[in-house]
């Protein structure tokens, strides 16, 4: 995820919370109004939504980074995987990793001889 659309995710939880506590606070009834405290602790549990969000959002970005700083260690290793073709069982083949890329999923994919293997894919590595 982005920082813009992590950045527009949390406008719109705050936009959307905003509207929520307007319209409650509109349609409340005027002889038993909102508790103050009711009110602070829906603001404290809101804060503590968006800290969830933002943590959530650099987690992802360092998972990414850190996959694709492994896969990039693999060039120049042996790897094993298993492959399957139409008229065999499958069966554990190794093979060079030449060449590291993202599909058009975004996913990280190996280049190894004629196969294309993803990076959750590898059983073993050798170096």
């Amino acid at each position: 995820m982005s920082d813009s659309s992590a950045l527009s995710s949390v406008s719109s939880t705050q936009m959307d919370y905003m509207k929520l506590l307007v319209t409650e606070l509109q349609n409340q009834n005027p002889l038993e109004p909102m508790d103050n405290s009711e009110m602070a602790s829906q603001l404290a549990q809101f804060s503590q939504l968006q800290q969830l969000e933002s943590l959530n959002s650099n987690f992802a970005q360092v998972l990414a980074t850190t996959e694709r700083a492994y896969a990039g260690s693999l060039i120049g290793k042996e790897i094993s995987f298993v492959t399957q073709t139409s008229d065999a069982p499958q069966e554990v083949t190794t093979g060079i990793v030449r060449e590291v890329y993202h599909n058009v999923d975004g996913e990280i994919m190996l280049s190894v001889g004629d196969f294309a293997i993803g990076l959750d894919d590898v059983l073993a590595v050798k170096d």
